[in-house]
């Protein structure tokens, strides 16, 4: 023992600051924090809360003397969460609630603070009832569905959607611990089936039923919704060439579920007056408290459920609309869609389903895309065009315009121009533009589009106004008209020499296809070019007007020098000058 030699004695230099603690914050408000610039930057500003401030910790919201919540073992063991003998308007008050919070997920907040306080989420499979038990494993698939649409689209900010499901899937919950039972996973085929059992045998309840307020027929049109919603959400995820009209005839089928549903919505439980939790049993809203980092932005609160249900209503409606994507045959048509849509301040989910139907191959082309990248350079990834950035700019919310999409179709106009070269070389004619024009016309839309926004969306002060018409006047319009006119020439120059070829040929070809579209441009360019007109004349005017109120004043009263007109900004209205 010895030779591993005594232990060094420690010398701790402690000062005692407690005096002069107290004298410097005698200058300290109460309340007053103090900054220090060395230790504490802006990435701990922006993630700093100021504790026990109701407006910033948002456990002084949720901890008012309430007492600890129970989780779905707990629950069921005080009575206080029933697994069986629900009745309709019970289970007609969970449901409704459960899609209020989906609601309130697909606005921006976590599922964590939404969906995952239904305990009865927490472990479905313990649920006897079997109309219950059905519906929340359908809205476990229902989530990974719209996570999928939503993560394959990506046309959403970060601040948008959170998709963190906080341990929560079908099999585990961080609740009971996070280990997962595969055997209790659903797939989907067997989640529709339950869910049409469901249907049939509150179909059988409902007619037998002689009452008025059926609430069997109001709880299977729920159970019908939510089958049918999540078909076709996984139509549209999945799309193929036939899934056409079977997804129209699902929404058709959505929406008439839900007249019946938010006519009924008042036959369920409902929330107690000032308080957070969306139904009285079955919700607990600080129950994943703990699984929420220290310093969540915000306290939640779950949507109303008519506003919910409205949602939902106006959801299936956007989801039918998008489908007419579908027949958009050309580009132009479906970026005008696409932008066309986007004004209708369309949700994310609706937006990211737009996306996949238009962009999102088929199997069929999935299949032929593998065979050509396999047979391409190995390790080559394949580059994302600019003209699809521009259509998932195009479908995002509305505060993000399509024009300020970082990538600019101009970076095509090199291969445009070697591919008119390769064409116009293969035909043994001159050099035509074609592919060039193509994307000029579309790099002008992407320009004008993007000044335009900024007048939308008020960004622009008032002395910019002079210089945004001229540009719009003098270049972008002019442009635009230019390239137009340019493709109907390469068109009938296109088509003279195809009617030369072919002489018995009788159709008759449609005269300036663009007609429509060069008014337009035309119309634009006048109304902007008037704005700028009016912008010179504003500046002489109030010129004048600074000068008149001068003379006015006796200003320069006994000057016999006359004044000067100048008529360097309008050659009408001249701006008077004092010498």
């Amino acid at each position: 023992m010895d030779s591993l030699g005594a232990t060094p004695e420690v010398i701790y230099n402690w000062v005692d600051i407690t005096s002069d603690f107290f004298k410097h914050i005698q200058d300290l408000q109460l309340g007053e924090l103090l900054h220090d610039g060395h230790l504490f930057g802006l990435f701990e500003a922006m993630s700093a809360i100021e504790m026990m401030d109701p407006k910033m910790d948002a456990g002084m919201l949720c901890n008012r003397g309430n007492p600890k919540p129970l989780n779905f073992q707990q629950a069921v063991a005080a009575g206080k969460l029933k697994i069986d003998d629900l009745e309709p308007p019970e289970l007609i008050g969970i449901i409704d609630a459960t899609m209020a919070c989906i609601v309130s997920w697909l606005e921006g907040h976590s599922l964590a603070q939404t969906v995952f306080t239904n305990l009865y989420l927490h472990q479905p499979h313990s649920i006897v009832n079997k109309t219950l038990k059905a519906y929340c494993i359908a809205v476990y698939k229902l989530l990974d569905c719209i996570r999928d649409c939503i993560n394959k689209a990506q046309v959403f900010e970060e601040e948008d959607f959170q998709p963190m499901g906080y341990g929560y899937r079908l099999g585990s919950n961080p609740q009971s611990g996070n280990t997962y039972d595969a055997r209790l996973e659903v797939s989907e085929q067997k989640c529709v089936l339950m869910l049409r059992e469901q249907e049939e045998d509150l179909n059988k309840k409902a007619r037998s039923c002689d009452d008025e307020d059926n609430l069997w027929a109001a709880l299977q049109a729920r159970i019908r919704f939510t089958r049918m919603f999540f078909q076709a959400l996984l139509m549209i995820t999945k799309r193929d060439s036939q899934s056409g009209a079977d997804c129209v005839a699902l929404l058709n089928g959505c929406s008439e579920m839900m007249k019946v549903i938010i006519k009924t919505s008042g036959k369920g439980t409902q929330p107690v007056e000032n308080s957070d939790s969306p139904n009285p049993m079955g919700f607990e809203p600080m129950i994943n408290q703990r699984l929420l980092p220290p310093t969540f932005p915000r306290y939640t609160r779950i949507k109303p459920r008519a506003e919910a249900l409205h949602y939902f209503d106006e959801l299936v409606a956007r989801l039918r609309h998008a489908w007419k994507i579908t027949s958009c045959t050309n580009f132009h048509t479906a970026l005008d869609f696409f932008m066309e849509f986007s004004r209708q301040r369309a949700c994310i989910l609706s937006r990211s389903a737009l996306q996949l139907l238009y962009l999102s191959p088929s199997p069929a082309n999935t299949a032929s895309m593998a065979q050509s990248a396999m047979n391409g350079p190995v390790g080559q990834p394949r580059p994302q065009h600019p003209f699809v950035e521009i259509l998932r700019e195009s479908v995002k919310n509305f505060v993000n315009p399509p024009a300020l999409t970082p990538k600019s179709p101009s970076v095509s106009t090199p291969q445009a121009e070697s591919v008119d070269a390769v064409v116009s070389g293969a035909a043994g004619t001159g050099p035509r533009a074609c592919f060039g024009t193509w994307v000029l016309y579309h790099v002008l839309r992407v320009m004008i589009a993007y000044l335009l926004s900024g007048l939308e969306l008020e960004l622009y002060s008032v002395h910019e106004y002079h210089y945004i018409f001229w540009y719009l006047y003098e270049f972008l319009y002019g442009w635009l008209v230019s390239a137009l006119g340019r493709a109907e020439n390469l068109s009938g120059d296109s088509g003279r020499r195809d009617s030369r070829d072919s002489r018995r040929r009788k159709t008759k070809k449609r005269v300036r296809p663009y007609a429509r579209e060069g008014l337009l441009c035309n119309v634009m360019q006048n109304l902007c070019g008037g704005y700028y007109k009016v912008q010179d004349l504003l500046k002489v005017a109030k010129t004048n007007f600074v000068v008149l109120k001068l003379l006015a004043g006796g200003h320069k009263r006994d000057s016999t020098v006359p004044p000067e007109f100048d008529f360097s900004v309008h050659r009408h209205f001249p701006i008077i000058k004092l010498v």
